[in-house]
């Protein structure tokens, strides 16, 4: 694939960048010091790739034993913490990572904000729309660097991808099929959890109730504590319907699910919503049962055009298919997570915004928070005008 000049010496300029970029203020050896808030299997995930990119983690807060063993086996000289306000105490601390289940992240960012840290935090950046707009207003009253793990946001194929669209190869774009595929569904583990597990604070500010193991081992498939996979994997990809349409936010919702084969969860293993925009519709589909088309995709229709984002990369045919069969463009590349992380270091240092602020993590996830809020009403929901909630 051809790039164009800008968009060369972009990439360029960050294969070439220095993986660590030191600031007078950062830690006494030089290095960007950072905290992790939750220190779950994502959350250490981020940290080693925060790691390899020359940053320090000095600090971890986790209430579940095993995992914070985990973590400090990972972060040579990092102190532990159960509580996350005592973490944000900790002297010299330039940034936390905040990898929390999402009902925590609106706590976990104000009171990150409130201790005038900048933060990268896990998508979806919160658990309804009435946190994102308060989120969105608190990070605004601060200086912060704030940067939503949007990944895609920094990826060189979905960049170009981007740039193809906006230059009106698929005509007018009409309908958006994003979906996610994987057969991975199965009842829940509800056996005796191994290790200490501090459940108060693993529940915070959700409703009070006897620990079943299997709420901690799976909380994504709990409402108490996440939007589902209705938010957790549709917040990527209706970002990228939304981004690239340039489509703004969702007018309506209505959205159709159940459980089929993971018992013991309350949030759908397959679903179905269905979007309205201002010029075009959208249809988001998951089922974690069937592994056809494995993992996931975005097709885009357009009138003289197709192009499907994918794992892999790109490609795009012209209409009509019947006769146009092979690709006229088309880009393979991964969508790592060490340039989005890049950036973020980036605008520690150099205080501009980054590819994926509070503003983008809001608009992302607004579809499937209204999409849930369809599905637990059984009927079409519309936006408030305000995106903070639905009717």
């Amino acid at each position: 694939m051809e790039l164009t000049p800008n968009r060369r010496r972009f990439l360029t300029a960050a294969v070439s960048a220095p993986l660590f970029i030191p600031r007078s203020v950062w830690g006494a050896n030089g290095r960007l010091t950072y905290g992790l808030i939750g220190a779950g299997g994502r959350g250490r995930y981020l940290s080693k790739n925060f790691q390899k990119l020359g940053a320090q983690c000095v600090a971890i807060s986790e209430v579940y034993e095993p995992n914070m063993e985990l973590a400090l086996a990972e972060a040579a000289g990092a102190k532990a913490y159960l509580d996350y306000e005592d973490l944000l105490a900790h002297k010299d601390l330039d940034a936390v990572v905040i990898a929390t289940p999402d009902h925590q992240h609106s706590p976990n960012l104000l009171a990150a904000l409130a201790a005038k840290k900048d933060v990268y935090l896990e998508k979806p950046m919160s658990h309804s729309l009435g946190e994102s707009a308060r989120m969105v207003a608190a990070v605004r009253k601060t200086d912060r660097i704030v940067q939503v793990g949007m990944q895609r946001r920094s990826a060189e194929a979905i960049l170009k991808g981007k740039e193809l669209i906006d230059s009106g190869i698929l005509g007018k774009i009409t309908l958006v099929k994003p979906q996610w595929n994987w057969n991975i569904s199965a009842e829940l583990n509800n056996a005796p959890l191994p290790g200490k597990l501090d459940w108060k604070r693993f529940l915070g500010g959700a409703r009070e109730r006897e620990l079943q193991p299997m709420r901690f081992r799976n909380w994504r498939y709990f409402w108490d504590y996440s939007g589902g996979n209705m938010t957790d994997q549709g917040t990527h990809l209706m970002d990228v319907v939304q981004w690239f349409t340039n489509g703004g936010t969702a007018k309506s919702a209505i959205s159709y699910g159940q459980v089929a084969k993971m018992a013991g969860s309350e949030t759908p293993d397959v679903f179905c919503a269905v979007f309205e925009y201002s010029n075009f519709m959208a249809t988001w589909t998951l089922n974690y049962t069937n592994s056809y088309e494995n993992g996931w995709s975005i097709q885009f229709q357009g009138d003289k055009g197709t192009m499907i984002v994918d794992e892999e990369g790109f490609r795009v045919w012209k209409e009509p298919w019947k006769t146009n069969r092979e690709p006229i463009q088309k880009m393979q590349a991964a969508v790592p997570i060490e340039s989005h992380i890049q950036n973020f270091l980036d605008c520690v240092k150099s205080r501009k915004e980054p590819n994926a602020p509070v503003e983008v993590g809001a608009s992302a996830v607004s579809a499937p928070h209204l999409a849930n809020v369809a599905f637990h009403n059984q009927r079409q929901m519309r936006m408030n005008a305000n995106v903070t909630g639905a009717i």
